[in-house]
């Protein structure tokens, strides 16, 4: 394991500062995330503080990407039902998919944390459109291979949690390869 590729830490939020982004966004941060921003922030990470627009659009890029794979490269799964022929429909059907599952929090980019289980361990899944692998089995793995570990020497075989939906698409391995 080689050191830290650059400065990975900037200065931590305090309690107040998180419960207001949990109040404004509506979800809950679970216990390592809160417990890893009251210690430090990511550098380069969006700030809960002031980054209001950029985190909004954040929480709304997992059903975005979903939306685009739905209509662009005909992601549908047959639990969904029938799919069908009105773009609308679809969209509706997907966000209740979506919304049905555990709410993303996003963690540095395209790097999302379940907020369910409300309890520590996790996994982190790097979502871009349909194609969401799992990043860290948990914070802590996450961490180490995103800004630890020589992103070639690592291996992820332990997907940690199952999370409803979320480790359902790492599993199918989504691809618009025909």
């Amino acid at each position: 394991m080689s050191g830290p590729r650059r400065e990975i830490w900037g200065p931590s939020y305090t309690e107040a500062e998180l419960d207001a982004a949990q109040a404004r966004f509506g979800f809950f941060f679970p216990p390592d995330l809160r417990a890893l921003l009251l210690k430090h922030r990511i550098a380069g990470a969006l700030d809960w503080t002031r980054d209001h627009e950029k985190l909004a659009e954040s929480f709304a890029w997992p059903y975005e990407g979903l939306l685009f794979d739905v209509e662009e490269s005909d992601l549908w799964w047959p639990e969904w039902g029938p799919r069908p022929a009105d773009p609308a429909v679809r969209a509706a059907v997907l966000r209740r998919v979506v919304d049905a599952a555990p709410r993303l929090i996003p963690v540095y980019g395209h790097r999302y944390m379940p907020e369910t289980p409300r309890e520590a361990g996790n996994p982190v899944f790097s979502v871009y459109q349909a194609d969401i692998v799992v990043y860290g089995r948990d914070l802590d793995t996450y961490i180490d291979h995103e800004f630890l570990t020589d992103p070639l020497d690592f291996n992820l075989e332990d997907e940690g949690r199952t999370i409803p939906f979320w480790s359902e698409m790492v599993r199918r391995g989504y691809s618009t390869a025909p």
